[in-house]
């Protein structure tokens, strides 16, 4: 499978009953600016070569989720007023990799 094969989730990540997690690699986590949760900001995939693959709004409760291909990973949230957060995470079968973006402005 390749990093573009890889991607989606609803909006504020998907339940994982039924998933078989052996199966899958995880990236889900947070928005937040001023430690509140940023509904509505988009978070985007990028693969290890920093191209696109997909985009999720955040939910309520700033959660989002990605199935993703094992791997190194990029997320960038973007939230109105020019917000931005990036982190680099590390997608591995089996698990679940937990990311919390801080936005700042510009």
């Amino acid at each position: 499978m390749s990093a573009n094969d890889s991607c989606g989730a609803p909006v504020g990540g998907a339940a994982l009953a039924g998933v078989d997690l052996a199966k899958e690699a995880v990236i889900q986590g947070v928005v937040r600016q001023d430690s509140t949760p940023v509904a509505g900001a988009y978070v985007r995939l990028l693969d290890g070569s920093g191209e696109f693959t997909a985009e999720v709004p955040t939910g309520e409760d700033g959660v989002f989720r990605f199935f993703a291909a094992p791997g190194t990973w990029t997320v960038r949230a973007l939230a109105p007023r020019s917000a931005t957060a990036e982190g680099s995470v590390e997608a591995e079968l089996g698990k679940i990799a937990e990311v919390e973006l801080a936005l700042t402005t510009s």
